[in-house]
């Protein structure tokens, strides 16, 4: 790190910031009650909330959201004629999986090997301690130069756009000049990033059914179709031989231009076993940035232990869908829905259900706020430039907020590195990318109301 004051102001908050983040991921916030409890959920608002009236924000509020979820919000007011910025975040977090795999409990924050390892450390509740992390700083220096927003989303994970219909609902609430999305991450721990595009994305459950009930395997067997059978035979459809994401009528082939993700280093980062093959074609950077992808996130099936020699009647899927910039989420929702219907063997009766939904994104880089986010990242991280690249992962909210406000500016920043294996078991944060990023994003703020004074 610099000498820069904003710098030492942040190092001296590490301390406090790791003890809130500890706080944070206590909760259990998965925003499916029937996974967790929804007062986890309420219990991480109410969290947030907190923080946001102790740092003097105004007008501080529990949003009750239409998916029956809680966004919190905050105003500070900055000086006269100051622009605003909206400073986003979500404290909802993905389900533990497999705790067993966990190397420390998922809801408590262990630091081991320099990270802090927990659910939500990087995605994103590490990304609202960014926030008060800046802001703190700012005001220790001389005082924050903006009018601030925050928004901190409760259901983002699930993708039931709940903030998003209530702030159509309510489109003077996030109203700003610019927003920054604190969700995303840099390319690699130590290489400042913004983010270009978001996939966006589908979710569907399918459901096929075959028989009037479970048949003993060995009397029906070989004449009785099997749904479980038929589910695996249909997701298959789903995929060429080469693990290409093959659904009628999608397009698959575009190219991705810019930063390009070396594949050995993609193997690293996704830590493919010795011998196994990555799937699709082109480079990795096309396939996670600029292509479709499906991916089977759920099916339900009789576990091994226990398992009965008997023929499924029924049988169900959760099947995700990312949707590269430049094709529409809904299109592709319909293409998806097509495609298990048509290829759905023997018959079976297939019923298919929209459970989720979010469009691709692509930000402007070349608007005025991301010359302070350079500048901001080239004091925070010293001898390196900020770089550009995308992001395989969806944020819906990206796309409502540039239809409501179509003159502000999105810049998108985060914690989300590749070693941070978000969504994966034993996630975890860099406590130098969560101090780094936080003297960035105060003197970006520094930076942009600089300019807009000019």
């Amino acid at each position: 790190m610099t000498a820069h004051p904003i710098s030492e102001t942040v190092a001296s908050l590490m301390p406090r910031a790791k003890a809130e983040l500890a706080e944070l991921v206590a909760f259990q916030s998965v925003a499916d009650p029937a996974q967790f409890p929804k007062s986890e959920c309420e219990a991480a608002a109410n969290w947030v909330a907190d923080a946001l009236r102790a740092e003097d924000f105004q007008d501080v509020a529990l949003l009750d959201t239409p998916d029956g979820t809680q966004s919190v919000y905050g105003f500070l007011p900055g000086p006269a004629g100051a622009p605003t910025v909206l400073l986003y975040a979500h404290y909802d977090v993905q389900p533990p999986l497999d705790e067993s795999a966990w190397l420390s409990p998922p809801f408590e924050l262990t630091e081991r090997d320099s990270r802090w390892f927990g659910r939500g450390a990087a995605d994103c509740k590490g990304g609202f301690i960014m926030h008060l992390l800046a802001l703190r700083a700012l005001k220790a220096d001389g005082g924050v130069p903006v009018s601030v927003k925050v928004i901190a989303e409760g259901s983002e994970e699930q993708g039931t756009g709940g903030l998003e219909r209530y702030a159509e609902a309510h489109p003077d609430l996030l109203a700003a000049d610019t927003i920054v999305i604190g969700d995303t991450g840099n390319f690699r721990v130590g290489l400042p990033t913004v983010t270009a595009t978001l996939r966006g994305m589908t979710m569907l459950r399918v459901t096929l059914d075959t028989l009037e009930g479970n048949l003993h395997s060995g009397q029906f067997g070989g004449a009785a179709p099997d749904a479980l059978a038929a589910m695996i035979h249909l997701l298959a459809s789903l995929r060429a031989e080469d693990g290409t994401t093959t659904v009628d009528g999608l397009v698959t082939d575009a190219d991705w231009e810019g930063l390009q993700y070396p594949e050995a280093e993609f193997r690293t980062d996704a830590k493919v076993l010795d011998g196994v093959e990555l799937i699709g074609t082109g480079t990795v950077a096309d396939r996670i940035w600029a292509r479709p992808a499906v991916t089977v996130i759920g099916i339900d099936c009789p576990p091994v232990v226990g398992a009965t020699p008997s023929l499924q009647a029924t049988a169900r899927a959760q099947v995700s869908l990312r949707v590269p910039p430049g094709q529409d989420a809904a299109e592709a929702t319909k293409l998806l829905t097509a495609h298990l219907k048509a290829h759905a063997p023997w018959g079976a009766r297939v019923a298919v259900e929209q459970v989720g939904q979010g469009q691709p994104f692509r930000a402007d880089i070349s608007s005025p706020a991301y010359t302070s986010m350079a500048q901001a990242m080239e004091t925070a991280y010293p001898g390196e430039k900020m770089q550009s690249s995308g992001m395989g992962g969806s944020i819906p909210l990206c796309n409502t907020l540039a239809t409501l406000y179509p003159e502000a500016e999105i810049l998108l920043i985060g914690l989300s590195e590749p070693e941070a294996q978000i969504h994966a078991v034993n996630e975890s944060v860099s406590p130098e990318e969560l101090e780094r990023l936080s003297v960035a994003e105060a003197l970006f703020l520094r930076n942009y109301a600089e300019s807009k004074r000019a």
